[in-house]
């Protein structure tokens, strides 16, 4: 008998069984419908279907961990997609494989993809030893999707290196991606070293690089948007926080490089930043601490994102939540006073008291 809250084992569902199997076999056409499946099984919203991937995950999560996990943010128009698809087949003719998890905007029509990065990353698409997933943000906050952790987890279990996950890309409030990823890179165009752009903080204080494309459009405007970023950068301060005891380990200095992905240019420099900070964040400790951060950080997320649906699918919640909306709008209940109501309806703190007549 499984403890208590121990998803059932997958050898129970054969079908399940037969997907984690093909997940974890390492043949590049099976492989690559299996993942994909998978991952539509983790976004699925039905409850049988979650709990079917619950057990999948079990299942995979002793293969994962391996991988390298590539946070990519900037702004619309950065060139964002042509970096990720010339660093992929860059990577791939180094022997890595990669999968790309590509956040796209969503509809407010259909709640589909807008962009479909995967449909401007076409070489890289087609390459056996990669897999792009593009996923609607479908209203999650921070440039990532709700399920963004756990599709990195099944790429990971099915033998892919080096994970990239491509935010929405909409300004500073790209900020999730940097709590699920290994390394967090930031690109920025050559006119963006403006002193006003340079001392944003949100996106610009957590990236561990900041990387100017398309330098070679002006690369004196490049040079300069380099140098001033790099000031800013000083003034955020050092990345990791060793344990006193080794005061002789390394620190990363959060630094800014300029390349050109149309062109191919700088993306050897940027791999061996990429190995340093990886072996620099090994030595003191701190790629161990942010992996359990990232579980942890992982763990909450999740549990707000079962409150707010359980929250909105409360019969007595449903019930008031009219009322209580028509109310606040029309100015006769504050916000603050409705929503505690609908709480303490949904915790049962209200003593089965009806909600505040309007």
């Amino acid at each position: 008998m499984n403890a208590p809250g121990t998803p059932r084992p997958v050898r129970e569902d054969p079908a399940l069984a037969a997907l984690a199997a093909a997940v974890l076999q390492g043949d590049a056409a099976p492989r690559r419908r299996a993942v994909a499946k998978s991952i539509t099984l983790l976004e699925s919203t039905r409850p049988d279907h979650r709990e079917r991937a619950d057990q999948l995950l079990t299942t995979l999560l002793p293969h994962t961990g391996r991988s390298f996990r590539l946070g990519i943010s900037g702004v619309p128009g950065v060139g964002k997609s042509t970096f990720i698809e010339a660093l992929g087949l860059d990577l791939i003719a180094r022997g890595h494989q990669v999968a790309v998890l590509a956040i796209d905007p969503s509809s407010t029509v259909s709640g589909g993809s807008i962009l479909g990065d995967k449909t401007r990353m076409e070489r890289l698409s087609m390459h056996p030893q990669a897999y792009i997933r593009p996923s609607p943000s479908s209203g999650t906050l921070g440039g990532v999707a709700e399920k963004t952790r756990e599709a990195m987890l099944v790429c990971e279990a099915a033998g892919y290196d080096v994970v990239i996950v491509e935010t929405v890309g909409v300004g500073q409030s790209e900020t999730a991606v940097s709590s699920m990823t290994d390394m967090y890179t930031l690109l920025q165009l050559p006119n963006a070293g403006d002193d006003l752009q340079a001392i944003k903080k949100g996106v610009m204080e957590l990236a561990d690089l900041v990387v100017i494309n398309k330098a070679d459009l002006d690369p004196h405007a490049a040079t300069r948007a380099q140098a001033q970023i790099a000031s800013s950068l000083r003034l955020f301060g050092l990345h990791g926080h060793p344990d006193p005891a080794s005061h002789d380990q390394p620190l990363w200095h959060p630094q800014v490089m300029q390349l050109s992905a149309l062109k191919g240019s700088g993306l050897d420099e940027f791999w061996q930043r990429v190995m340093r900070y990886r072996e620099i964040q090994t030595a003191n400790g701190q790629w161990a601490a942010r992996r359990r951060q990232q579980a942890l950080a992982w763990m909450w997320d999740a549990i707000h994102a079962g409150l707010r649906q359980r929250f909105s699918h409360h019969p007595a919640v449903r019930s008031a939540l009219p009322a209580l909306t028509g109310a606040v709008e029309s100015g006769q209940v504050a916000a603050s006073t409705a929503s505690r109501q609908l709480l303490g309806l949904f915790t049962g703190e209200s003593g089965g008291r009806p909600p505040l007549s309007v």
